[in-house]
């Protein structure tokens, strides 16, 4: 939209910004579960990392847990949109829980590369953050065939049993360019590596890092509104201040300080794939209140991606929808 303030201090709004498709199903799963059987519904770890998402649950009777010897047996649990390893579902499984699962399908494709490549012996070389739940649900597909490569010292450094049978799999929430530079160093090192048919970064990641650099040049100031514990909120940190450009990731608006603002008339604001929008808007308040009366929203790319929700939840809601249909005439 154009710019509708005052000349002088402004905000450019990015888009797209927030939710991905991924945390809009995993939040649905909550509530609808919550809405067929009531509360308490158990979810392992948190459904999306956001503070304030699952505050929100957690008040409509979500129990989060961080593992599975929490939860009562029997009980119905949600694992989160991270995805978890084949030992976690048989641990579900042995406690007789009845399990949701609201593994993003994005996540769920990367498992299931590690499944084929290790199905035909290659060493699996997984990009990420080893401390990322996403992390560790995916090397626990092929434990024994897996080494996880986090930096491009750590490119440099590996070694594979079998060079001529090694391949390349990433976490979805990385920085694109970081990501580059670590396959760049273990293509020149292991010129026949493989790797996915399509990239495993999610299309939600790319994007906003994509609105990001495109903004860049023309803020002085960018505001990510996302949790400390979310990667691909970190990610749009990183890839902003790689540009020059000061950036920091927020919770809320209450985490804005003054003295970022110092000299700065352009404030640039977007938001990682699981913070919610009313969160932004509090920000743009927040900024509005002191003289940042401009409002520019810099569209980069439309989204549309949906994804339906999962099988465990359709035979409730198949029930929950005879019940509400009006007796016929």
């Amino acid at each position: 939209m154009p710019n509708n303030g005052l000349a002088g201090k402004k905000v450019i709004l990015l888009r797209p910004r927030g939710f991905c498709a991924g945390v809009v199903r995993a939040i649905d799963v909550v509530k609808i579960a919550l809405e067929l059987y009531g509360a308490p519904i158990y979810v392992r770890k948190e459904i999306v990392h956001n503070r304030h998402v699952v505050d929100e649950l957690r008040t409509l009777g979500a129990i989060f847990v961080n593992e599975l010897h929490e939860v009562p047996s029997g009980c119905r649990t949600i694992f989160s949109a991270h995805g978890v390893s084949p030992q976690v579902r048989a641990d579900a499984k042995q406690r007789h829980l009845e399990v949701i699962d609201a593994t993003c399908p994005l996540v769920t494709k990367v498992h299931l590369e590690a499944m084929k490549f290790a199905r035909q012996g290659y060493t699996i070389l997984l990009i990420g953050h080893r401390d990322h739940e996403e992390i560790e649900g995916t090397s626990g597909e092929a434990p024994t065939s897996t080494i996880i490569v986090e930096t491009e010292a750590d490119a440099e450094a590996v070694q594979v049993p079998d060079p001529s049978r090694v391949c390349f799999l990433t976490q979805t929430t990385l920085s694109l360019d970081e990501t580059r530079g670590i396959i760049d160093i273990l293509t020149r090192r292991f010129p026949l590596i493989t790797g996915p048919k399509s990239q495993d970064i999610c299309y939600a990641t790319e994007n906003r890092q994509l609105a990001v650099k495109a903004v860049s040049p023309l803020c002085q100031l960018l505001l990510v509104v996302g949790s400390q514990n979310s990667s691909n909120s970190k990610r749009l940190v990183e890839v902003c201040r790689n540009s020059g450009v000061p950036a920091y990731l927020i919770d809320d608006s209450s985490f804005l300080r003054e003295e970022w603002l110092d000299g700065v008339s352009v404030v640039s604001v977007t938001a990682g794939a699981s913070a919610p929008e009313n969160l932004v808007q509090d920000v743009v308040a927040a900024l509005a209140a002191r003289g940042y009366t401009g409002l520019e929203e810099v569209d980069i790319v439309d989204e549309d991606v949906r994804f339906s929700l999962p099988g465990e939840l359709q035979p409730g809601l198949v029930r929950l929808s005879a019940t509400t249909l009006s007796p016929s005439a």
